[in-house]
Formats: C-alpha cells, sequence, structure tokens
C-alpha cells in the first residue's frame, strides 16, 4: 500500500514547480495577510476539463461557476490521502454554515478502471452528496492530468492484477469566477482551508 509520506513527498515536488510558475502568475489579489495555500493566480495551466459524471452528463468548469471549486486527482481504493483530503473538504464546508453551500467538491479519477460510475457516486455520497466525481476514458484521464500538471502512475500490488495508484496529493481551487487561484498541499491542514476557502468568498 502506498505511505502518506510517499503521497506527501509528491504533493511537494508538485507545489514546488507550481510555485515556480507562480512567479510570473497574473495580479489578482490576496487577503492581506496572504493565502495559506500556493498562490498560483494566473497560471496557464489547470484551465479546463471535459468529463462525465457518474449519471453520464458531461461537465466542465463552467458548470461551476457561481462557487468556490476545489479539485482533487485520486481514486476510490486509496487508502489514506484520498479519503483524508475530501473528508477534509467536507468538514470545512460545513464548518462556512451558509456560506458552504457556496463550495463545491470535484473529485477526478485517476483510475478509470476500477471506479464505475455507481461506485464514484457512491464514494462521493459518503463524505458529501453535493460533492461531484468525474471520469474519462484512459485518453481523456491522461490528457486532464496532463493540463493540471497531475503526476499518476499505476503500482503493481503483491497478487497478480492488483495494483495501487501513486499521484499528486494536492488540490486546485478555482474562484467563483471560475478562475484558478490556489493549490493546497496535502497536510495544510482544514483550518488553512478554511481561511482560503473563506477569503476566496468574499472576494479575495
Amino acid at each position: 500500500m502506498m505511505t502518506t509520506r510517499r503521497f506527501v513527498l509528491l504533493a511537494l515536488a508538485a507545489s514546488s514547480l507550481l510555485a515556480a510558475c507562480d512567479k510570473t502568475a497574473g495580479t489578482a489579489s490576496a487577503p492581506a495577510g496572504g493565502f495559506r495555500a500556493v498562490d498560483i493566480s494566473g497560471a496557464e495551466y489547470a484551465r479546463q476539463f471535459s468529463l462525465q459524471d457518474p449519471d453520464g452528463k458531461t461537465r466542465t468548469l463552467a458548470d461551476f461557476k457561481g462557487k468556490v471549486t476545489v479539485v482533487f486527482f485520486g481514486y476510490t481504493q486509496c487508502p489514506d490521502v484520498c479519503p483524508t483530503t475530501m473528508a477534509e473538504l467536507a468538514q470545512v464546508k460545513k464548518s462556512l454554515g451558509a456560506d458552504g453551500e457556496r463550495i463545491q467538491g470535484v473529485f477526478v479519477t485517476i483510475d478509470p478502471e476500477r471506479d464505475t460510475p455507481a461506485l464514484l457516486k457512491a464514494y462521493m455520497g459518503s463524505f458529501d452528496p453535493s460533492f461531484v466525481a468525474l471520469r474519462g476514458d484512459a485518453e481523456q484521464t491522461a490528457a486532464t492530468a496532463k493540463e493540471f500538471k497531475v503526476f499518476y502512475a499505476k503500482v503493481p500490488g503483491k497478487t497478480e492484477g492488483s495494483y495501487t495508484m501513486d499521484h499528486t496529493a494536492g488540490s486546485y481551487v478555482f474562484d467563483a469566477a471560475g478562475k484558478l487561484r490556489l493549490f493546497v498541499r496535502y497536510g495544510s491542514g482544514a483550518e488553512a482551508l478554511a481561511a482560503d476557502l473563506k477569503a476566496l468568498l468574499s472576494g479575495a
């Protein structure tokens, strides 16, 4: 099974790349105290996706405009990072009270081979029924991961046919206008995430 430490290392590597890209980012303003997550406003990646939800409807970023949207790439058989991330987002959404209704969680599977629509729908329901799971075929998944600079790879398990997935362990946050704003490192904590989402909800 993949360890949390391995995932954290992947997240830190990804966030380092994103932080470097942010040196040439746009001019969107952050709160006076700064965001807790990596500010990647104006980055020229993670601009779009076109994937299917569990009901077979094609969804794009435009569908979530008006809400602060948190996009995470993972898979349902992930032992620790994926459920921890989604549970934390659900906790933060609940902690924001009425404002939480303007938070949208989006889970993109990097394991469409095993993550069926029915399984994805049930998985999201275990965290928050309003969260949306998305999937594509192998080519769509690879193209979307490339657009978001997300790493993933299949790792053979101990028994024939079994496997786990290495993947970037971080989340992308879009503001209510649909603009990419933040990369949240895995392990940043609910308090930091809540502060950043609240700032974005207030128009930061």
